[in-house]
């Protein structure tokens, strides 16, 4: 049975988080003269509410879970960072995900000095369950699932993951940067099912926020206390705060967004599937495709040639051959179909 208490590095149990100046004080008006802020170019002169009350009102509203289930990080980056300095002992510990996956799970890892270790997912790029299961010791305390995943694109079963949360005393977490362009449903609906289970989710994707940098964490209040205790004290900036609340009252746009995206895959798809050069494009949940392709290397660079950037995923596992094409507005997808059409003109002759 999982034991939140069970699983936290002692050092953070103990220690005793810093209070600011904006946690002393929680209301909005008055004279401040506490914190050592200059008294001029309001309100850009204020530090930020620490633990954005306002904007997590609006999100829990919108996503129908409790503000305490929040957490806000300078991008998904800083909630995954948090969890392994949270919940994983340096050079003790280990964190175990899937391979291929986001390469930041690594780079955080290794960065806290835990150690990393994957799971290959079947050449279909599904997940194997049993495999990830044997995999697990009792020095694994995060296992980290991203679904959609990136770069495949492709959604896990919702039984499988909630197999591993069944059968792990730590922490699962799943990684859904890219839900809202699925038709699967969120995990956020198991959150108060599954006491170890955190959703990730963000304002990069379907929000067209990603240069705000704004990542969101979903778990059960004690875990997001924790993740709370431990994180810079003004992490997201006034500015950000700002422009995220905006985002969130105008919910018509995004999900416009969203449509317009899809509608665009689907043309994508079906022009490339014609294409002699594309040899299998695999199914995507995601704003992006994973195509491989003949002549992947010549075709990453003859694009780069005409200042059409793509992602080549040929060294990653599993994904030899193949580049990954995020999904752009009608005009650059028919850019990137008439370049293609070149390269094969002048490379498949």
């Amino acid at each position: 049975m999982f034991e939140l208490e069970k699983i936290i590095r002692p050092n953070i149990k103990r220690m005793k988080p810093y209070s600011s100046a904006r946690d002393e004080y929680k209301g909005q008006e008055g004279v401040f003269l506490d914190a050592n802020e200059n008294p001029f170019n309001n309100p850009y002169n204020r530090y930020p509410d620490p633990l954005q009350n306002e904007l997590k009102s609006k999100l829990a509203q919108i996503k129908k879970v409790e503000p305490s289930q929040i957490f806000l990080g300078n991008g998904s980056d800083e909630a995954i960072d948090l969890l392994i300095r949270a919940f994983c002992e340096p050079g003790k510990d280990s964190v175990l995900s899937l391979s291929p996956s986001y390469g930041m799970y690594q780079v955080a890892a290794e960065t806290n000095a835990v150690e990393f270790r994957t799971v290959s997912l079947n050449p279909d790029f599904t997940l194997n369950v049993n495999k990830l299961k044997e995999a697990i010791d009792s020095s694994v305390k995060l296992i980290f699932i991203c679904s959609p995943n990136n770069p495949s694109g492709n959604r896990f079963a919702k039984e499988d993951i909630i197999s591993v949360l069944t059968g792990f005393n730590g922490l699962v977490v799943v990684d859904e940067a890219y839900i809202d362009f699925s038709s699967g449903m969120s995990f956020l609906s198991e959150l108060n099912v599954f006491g170890n289970l955190v959703v990730l989710q963000t304002f990069s994707k379907a929000w067209g926020l990603a240069g705000i940098r704004l990542g969101i964490a979903y778990a059960s209040p004690e875990i997001i206390a924790i993740l709370n205790k431990i994180k810079y004290p003004y992490n997201v900036n006034v500015l950000t705060q700002k422009v995220a609340l905006e985002a969130l009252h105008n919910l018509k746009q995004k999900e416009n967004w969203v449509n317009t995206i899809l509608i665009q895959k689907e043309f994508l798809i079906q022009k490339l599937r014609s294409m002699k050069v594309v040899e299998h494009i695999y199914p995507s949940d995601a704003n992006f495709i994973l195509v491989k392709v003949a002549k992947s290397e010549d075709l990453f660079n003859f694009l780069i040639d005409k200042q059409i950037i793509t992602r080549n995923r040929s060294k990653v596992a599993l994904c030899e051959g193949c580049i990954r094409i995020t999904i752009g507005t009608e005009m650059e997808n028919r850019i990137l179909v008439e370049t293609i059409s070149d390269f094969e003109d002048e490379y498949l002759k």
